[in-house]
């Protein structure tokens, strides 16, 4: 398969001429490497799961940087906490900016870590699997939401092809990536657990109920989906909360982020299967979801993800802020909108005095149907022409 532009290209250009240190940071084979190579290829670069270039580095870190001080990229740099204290210093005696690449595939030990360390000195992107506007006019969405958009798969090209390097890759970050990373998880345990949650795709986690089933402690239940959020597998999607006067829900949904993998974690072997899947329109949110915040990402300033949910059940699937705008997004896996469905926009866009509120759906043209509501059909947004925000 062929190079495949990515859409983080003008903000890792713009982060390059603003700060010293740029990161990346995304799950394991998202094309991190393939993505710096291509765009930065005159940088050194370095992979610190590679022992020569991990001894390279760690054998006198001050003198590496001392003999390469700009231009150089790092890949897997969690691997080397150490690391981040002394680009501190180097990055203070000359201060350029776009001296130094680093790529990680662990997201909250790592983000703290260099939070700590390089304040106001780094910038930091995330990389997600493909989107469906990358794929487009490669492959049509909806291979793309069987599938996933981890980038290997997509040069594959036989279903048993695809189906072994899924399997491989979850076991692998279970039985090799996590243990590196210092996760000390019995393995078995945590498929175990990352296979309930396909279950509960787009609905409110119950951490009580799984650590009943799994016979564990709340507190262990929390470590362990932490572990999962960490290594980009799992989004763990916060409510909203406003002094409206209602009982609203305090736990968050959770969703598995690629959905190539909630559906091979979930049993399908075939793209017949998700036609008759329970959870089918949960995996299309999912999917929604994940696209829709990687793209806010890109376009807006610091944007925050929410959904809203009274006790008595009214429910916004997406509430995406920018400051003080708030953008709430209902999602519909058909192209027919009822009354019904509209209830739960309507009392969010009332309770949190909204003026617009959109539903993505299959349907084919955008439509306003009253009330500051419009539809969105979800291709238009699969290829980039329309956001909710942009309305």
């Amino acid at each position: 398969m062929d190079y495949v532009p990515r859409r983080i290209l003008s903000k890792f250009k713009l982060f390059l001429d603003t700060f010293p240190a740029v990161m990346i940071v995304g799950p394991r084979q998202c094309g991190k490497s393939t993505f710096v190579r291509r765009e930065i290829p005159t940088y050194r670069h370095l992979d610190l799961e590679r022992p020569a270039d991990f001894s390279l580095i760690t054998a006198d870190p001050e003198l590496f940087f001392d003999e390469h001080p700009r231009q150089v990229c790092i890949d897997e740099a969690q691997r080397y906490p150490q690391l981040f204290p002394v680009l501190r210093h180097v990055i203070d005696r000359q201060r350029t900016n776009g001296s130094f690449v680093l790529l990680g595939s662990a997201g909250g030990s790592l983000l703290n870590t260099v939070s700590e360390s390089l304040t106001g000195r780094v910038g930091i992107l995330e990389l997600t699997g493909f989107t469906s506007q990358e794929l487009r006019g490669i492959v049509p969405w909806q291979e793309r939401w069987w599938l996933g958009g981890l980038p290997p798969l997509f040069g594959l090209t036989s279903a048993q092809q695809r189906a072994a390097w899924i399997e491989s890759y979850t076991s692998t970050l279970l039985e090799r990536d996590l243990p590196l990373l210092g996760v000390r998880v019995p393995s078995p345990r945590l498929r175990r657990l990352w296979t309930m949650l396909t279950h509960l795709q787009g609905e409110l986690l119950n951490v009580s109920a799984l650590a009943q089933s799994l016979e564990l402690s709340t507190t262990a239940v929390y470590h362990y989906l932490d572990i999962l959020e960490g290594a980009f597998m799992i989004t763990r999607l916060p409510p909203y909360f406003a002094n409206v006067g209602k009982r609203l829900v305090k736990s968050p949904k959770v969703f598995i982020r690629d959905t190539g993998i909630l559906h091979r974690l979930a049993g399908l072997r075939a793209p017949g299967d998700l036609e008759s899947w329970i959870n089918r329109g949960r995996s299309f949110e999912g999917l929604v979801v994940e696209e829709l915040m990687a793209a806010a990402r890109l376009e807006l300033d610091a944007p925050q993800f929410f959904f809203w949910r009274t006790q008595a059940g009214a429910e916004v699937d997406l509430l995406i802020q920018q400051g003080g705008r708030i953008t709430p997004v209902e999602i519909k896996l058909g192209t027919v909108v009822s009354h019904y469905d509209t209830a739960g926009l309507r009392q969010c866009m009332k309770d949190l005095s909204l003026p617009t509120g959109f539903i993505i759906t299959r349907s084919q043209e955008v439509r306003a149907i009253g009330g500051g509501i419009t539809i969105i059909p979800w291709e238009a947004v699969a290829r980039g022409e329309i956001y909710p925000w942009s309305g």
